[in-house]
């Protein structure tokens, strides 16, 4: 019998599994495809090479919790350090994220100039600092005691953090900057968005600075792909079973029988990576389904629309972009769209001369859902961001080699999933209401993106260590 049964193996669910794995304990990790990472994976279609979704690796850095999980694991992956993280283009200004606050200034200030700048950025810096250099807090969903014990360990974070977790971010930006141009506004919302999943106006002030300081961290690119990642985390696990769907979870006295087509499997405990809304469907037991229902209220039907291109070319390309135009572009839910290149010495994802592109849109899932005309609709989204990139970024029809798109429902066909980022943290869900990664029910946790704490790879992680601390492990 197995110790622990991990189903789904995206961030959450490859790396808890590789660290109990490593730790000595008989684990087994379940992916319905054939690549392990789940919206962070990379795939292979025409012969060439993409990242599904994720395209970029944060908090791999010294007394950052990434860098500690892989090194507990015994993993150290290849990595590029990014500097700047990030190009914004809008209205024909380029705006590099730099990690260094002055360097980063000096392009603001000549971009978007305002006599709050300084201070604003500073301050932004200074919480993400903070934030990161604190630890000691965990959180616990068992039963209402446990998890009224653990929300005294966030007491050193709320003394810290205290006005900026009441405060709505978009109330705060208006204020602190006695009124922002729409211009400026775009701009910061577009990366509190890709990060925080939300907009200004859904999340309080501490979330939207975590977001917009995400690249004073240092950030990487990940040679071979993001699914290097996970194929490194996992090459010593005894037992790593793709294209393994389980079907059905049921629950029995002191362990748990798994489903598959071919098989059943007996494990003491059962880590889920599945979303924390989509899980009871997973079990007959009512006091399961029960449990994961009370959390489909947070299902906000957020996905992403990507597009993913291989082009031949001799030009240097940052590594990312995110390209902010005036309007919404059509059935999407965003002005921006995010652009990564693979590197130009990066033979494993693309050969010399040629870069491998993913592009991404934030999305609707019911907006695919209802269309009768998907295929045309489709085409004409996958036709307006091709317009968009190429004209931003300076890409000839004739380099184009190869080009395909996916929809949520695409992403729902391979890893049992369309709604993707997660739960962003908003003022709505917040602790004490964000699910936890223990449950009531004896021997089932989860982990991931839509329980605590957050979305990538920081957010995800800080999730994992939480389980840890739960696990005992």
């Amino acid at each position: 019998m197995l110790e622990y049964a991990v189903v789904g193996s995206g961030i959450g669910g490859c790396s808890i599994a590789a660290y109990l794995d490593a730790k000595g304990h008989k684990t087994a990790l379940f992916e319905k495809d054939s690549h392990l990472g789940g919206c962070s994976s990379t795939f292979n279609r025409n012969s060439y090479m993409y990242n599904s979704g994720a395209t970029t690796l944060a908090g791999y850095q010294e007394g950052h919790i990434v860098k500690s999980l892989f090194d507990a694991i015994g993993y150290k992956p290849k990595l590029l350090t990014t500097d700047p993280a990030i190009v914004i283009l809008q209205n024909g200004k380029e705006t590099p994220r730099f990690r260094d606050l002055e360097k980063f200034l000096a392009v603001v200030e000549q971009n978007y100039p305002h006599p709050k700048n300084r201070e604003f950025w500073t301050l932004v810096y200074e919480l993400n600092k903070k934030f990161y250099s604190t630890d000691g807090y965990y959180y616990s969903n068992r039963s209402l005691f446990k998890k009224a014990v653990s929300l005294l360990s966030y007491t050193p974070i709320f003394m810290k953090f205290f006005r900026y977790f009441f405060s709505n971010a978009k109330t705060f930006l208006d204020h602190f900057f006695g009124g922002i141009d729409k211009e400026y506004l775009d701009f910061l919302e577009a990366q509190i968005m890709i990060v925080a999943q939300a907009k200004s106006s859904e999340i309080n002030f501490f979330t939207c600075a975590l977001a917009l300081g995400y690249t004073f961290n240092e950030t990487h690119y990940v040679y071979g792909g993001m699914g290097a990642l996970f194929d490194g985390m996992s090459a010593n696990m005894q037992d790593v079973r793709k294209n393994s769907e389980i079907k059905k979870i049921e629950k029995k006295e002191g362990y748990y029988k798994l489903y598959t087509k071919d098989e059943v499997i007996e494990a003491k405990n059962v880590i889920l990576n599945s979303t924390v809304y989509e899980s009871a469907k997973l079990f007959d037991e009512s006091l399961i389904q029960k449990y994961y229902q009370k959390y489909e209220k947070l299902d906000n039907h957020q996905s992403s629309f990507m597009l993913y291109l291989t082009i031949k070319s001799d030009a240097d390309f940052s590594h990312h972009y995110q390209i902010i135009q005036d309007e919404n572009f059509e059935m999407t839910l965003s002005k921006a769209l995010f652009v990564s290149f693979s590197d130009k010495d990066d033979e494993q994802i693309a050969p010399k001369g040629y870069y491998s592109i993913t592009a991404s849109i934030h999305t609707d899932t019911r907006f695919w859902e209802k269309d009768a005309d998907y295929k045309a609709t489709k085409e004409r989204l996958k036709n307006l961001l091709l317009e968009s990139l190429m004209k931003n970024l300076d890409i000839q029809t004739s380099q184009i080699i190869d080009c395909i798109s996916a929809t949520p429902s695409t992403f729902a066909r391979y890893i049992n999933r369309s709604q993707l980022g997660g739960n962003a943290i908003t003022m709505k869900n917040f602790l004490p209401f964000l699910p936890s990664n223990d449950t009531p029910i004896e021997g089932l946790y989860n982990v991931g993106d839509t329980v605590y704490a957050a979305q990538g790879w920081p957010g995800v992680m800080l999730g994992v260590n939480n389980l840890k601390r739960l696990l005992d492990v």
